[in-house]
């Protein structure tokens, strides 16, 4: 967990991102590359939250759309980019609206979610940094990451 492991004052840099209206955020030891555009073939009887597959120099890599992980509206016309995550050895793609930059804070601005966003939408977030321009959430992801979590 990024908030109760990290020692107090410890510098972080934090990759953002906004999915529709939100701005997320995850540490930048996770995030492996960006892409503007990958070939995408879609799944079968795949989950909704699975919005197909890519082939990343030979690895074949799940294509998470995070829009219907968090339940957020997308609009028809959008224009992806992809944020390449490792998670223990594991590596998805995660289907973003835009890109937005590198934010160098202090572990100590960082606060845990509220405790009113529970259930299966708060187990997806770690952690609120409330910056001067806005809010930035981290996401957890262990969590987006767990197919168990997703289907639950």
């Amino acid at each position: 967990m990024l908030i109760n492991d990290q020692e107090s004052g410890r510098n972080l840099q934090i990759a953002t991102f906004r999915v529709g209206p939100l701005m997320l955020g995850l540490p930048i030891g996770k995030v492996k590359e960006i892409n503007r555009q990958l070939e995408t073939a879609r799944v079968p009887l795949s989950p909704d939250y699975v919005y197909g597959i890519t082939n990343l120099r030979g690895d074949v890599t799940t294509v998470i759309d995070l829009h219907v992980v968090l339940d957020i509206p997308a609009e028809d016309d959008r224009s992806f980019r992809y944020v390449i995550v490792n998670d223990g050895g594991q590596q998805l793609a995660l289907l973003v609206d835009e890109i937005a930059d590198i934010l160098c804070i202090s572990s100590d601005e960082l606060s845990l979610p509220p405790a009113n966003v529970s259930g299966l939408d708060g187990r997806f977030f770690e952690g609120v940094y409330s910056g001067p321009d806005e809010i930035v959430v981290i996401l957890n992801l262990e969590e987006i990451a767990n197919p168990e979590t997703l289907t639950a």
